[in-house]
């Protein structure tokens, strides 16, 4: 019979792994609990939701909400928290709170279908069809809240995209957006870095927890780029190619279709149709701006279009205040106007280094702004 000896060293170890295994157990337990309360708290949101509605109360406090997230990071700070943790804990629970509110408001709003609307017959709005909401990674895009997606315009490389996705987790954002394949003015301008761009996009967002929109512009590159972002973007210069549309809608992501820059409203519904009519449903329209005589800005950015297309379609709209102004200090302010008019939220350009932007510096955000923006207007309900 043999003898086996325990040496001091084993057992250390076995017991650093005894104590090791406990703590992970009482981690394990702590967040059972979160849990627990998380789903007790939105059984609450709910039911003040519902008292809401019966008393024709906003579903938005501000004040309130400011004073409560000021309450808790003085909390936070007491129990050793820093307070932009806490604030930003807290502003994930108010989205949620927020949405279990909405998610009980009436929806027997029903519209009329509108006049001359056949060619784009499902996508306009009819009695009994009810508004799409379209998932993207953990934005509900057109379930009631504001979201705010931002990132470069281009991807310039692994480093640079990868300290702009810091900034935009930093800032709330669940969408990464960024340029791989970029359809540029000049052919001598930056090009973008293609697929190599859209890995180092796509690791960049899902290691920090957010989707991916980015641009498609060839038919052929459509699955290539399913394969790494969650939302396909059609631009404006794309808007009325049709093999690109159907090459986007038959890869089942949901598309960002951009309105072009001389197109009609019902142009641009037509295109979504397109889109609908391969059985893909999950389409995003997004204002840009049109073109004008205006020379102040980069184009006119076309507010009315979302207030119109509220009457006209059940599809969600986004704004695109970057390439409508073209000047990032316009920007903030026209985010403000287009939750205003009940745009479900926008898609703005966002730089960490600016100065050294390799295309369309002058429109880029910096983080800061981008913070400004994202915490004013990201857990907001849109006005119905």
């Amino acid at each position: 019979m043999t003898t086996t000896t325990i040496t001091p060293e084993a057992k250390q170890a076995g017991d650093d792994a005894l104590v090791f295994s406990a703590l992970r157990a009482s981690i394990n337990r702590i967040d059972e609990r979160l849990l627990q309360l998380l789903a007790e708290r939105a059984k609450v949101a709910t039911n003040i939701g519902l008292a809401k509605r019966v008393t024709d109360r906003p579903i938005h406090d501000a004040i309130r909400e400011a004073e409560h997230t000021g309450q808790l990071c003085r909390l936070g700070e007491a129990l050793g928290l820093p307070p932009r943790v806490v604030r930003d804990f807290y502003q994930v629970l108010a989205r949620h709170g927020f949405a279990a509110q909405l998610e009980v408001r009436a929806a027997n709003t029903s519209r009329a279908t509108p006049p001359d609307s056949d060619g784009f017959r499902l996508a306009r709005i009819e009695p009994g069809r009810a508004p799409t909401v379209v998932q993207v990674g953990e934005a509900r895009i057109g379930a009631g809240l504001f979201e705010v997606i931002a990132g470069p315009c281009a991807v310039e490389s692994e480093a640079q995209i990868n300290l702009a996705a810091d900034h935009a987790r930093a800032a709330g954002v669940r969408v990464l957006r960024g340029g791989a394949f970029k359809p540029r003015t000049s052919p001598y301008e930056f090009q973008g870095h293609g697929l190599q761009g859209l890995r180092w996009l796509a690791d960049a967002a899902h290691s920090r927890g957010m989707a991916v929109v980015t641009e498609v512009l060839d038919p052929a590159d459509a699955q290539a780029v399913a394969e790494h972002a969650e939302l396909l973007q059609i631009g404006a210069r794309n808007m009325q190619n049709v093999p690109l549309l159907r090459a986007c809608a038959r890869t089942g992501r949901p598309v960002l279709l951009k309105r072009g820059p001389s197109a009609s409203i019902r142009e641009w519904l037509c295109a979504g149709e397109y889109i609908l009519l391969e059985g893909n449903p999950n389409v995003v329209l997004c204002e840009r701006g049109i073109r004008t005589f205006e020379r102040e800005t980069r184009n006119t950015l076309d507010l009315s279009s979302v207030a119109a297309l509220r009457e006209l379609t059940h599809l969600p709209v986004i704004v695109d205040p970057s390439h409508a102004a073209g000047r990032d200090e316009l920007i903030p302010a026209l985010c403000r106007a287009a939750h205003a008019v009940g745009a479900q939220g926008v898609i703005v350009e966002m730089h960490p280094c600016k100065e050294e932007a390799l295309c369309d510096k002058r429109q880029a955000l910096r983080p800061v702004t981008l913070r400004g923006i994202t915490n004013e207007l990201q857990s907001v309900a849109v006005s119905g």
